[in-house]
């Protein structure tokens, strides 16, 4: 099993077999049409230099991250089944759910974070939407003055 994730865990978004030529100007490289049911399914896609490296990043994972395909047990549809048989197996009980507050015991939303300056609770003084202006500003913080 560990042979087989490890194909996965250092894949790159395309590999060097794929490549059919590169130069300055444009790269070209094979890909596989899924539309096409019957016949070649390959193609050659031909792309400038620079929309070649911008589409590649895209698919680079940032440090820390790796890329790992979901394998055994807990792959398919049938997870939930499969953990089932497993704690059956293991003569493992199935563990509590917590228990959502009951209607009488709902408890306030609250800012958890302190003032980083004062260290008391902040208060909202604007709500506002993605993309939307704020209408008031923040004051400045004595480190940038």
């Amino acid at each position: 099993m560990l042979a087989y994730l490890s194909r996965y865990t250092h894949r790159v978004a395309i590999s060097n077999a794929r490549l059919v030529s590169a130069d300055a100007q444009t790269v070209a490289f094979r890909w596989k049409d899924y539309r096409i049911k019957s016949g070649d399914r390959q193609k050659v896609m031909r792309l400038a230099t620079p929309e070649f490296i911008r589409r590649f990043l895209i698919h680079v994972l940032p440090d820390g991250f790796h890329r790992i395909r979901h394998y055994g047990l807990l792959a398919s549809s049938t997870r939930k089944a499969n953990i089932t048989n497993i704690r059956a197996l293991l003569c493992v009980q199935r563990p509590e759910q917590a228990t959502p507050p009951e209607p009488n015991e709902i408890i306030p939303l609250t800012m958890r974070e302190p003032c980083p300056c004062c260290g008391g609770p902040m208060r909202i003084i604007e709500i506002f939407r993605r993309g939307q202006k704020p209408m008031s500003r923040a004051p400045p913080r004595e480190q940038a003055a």
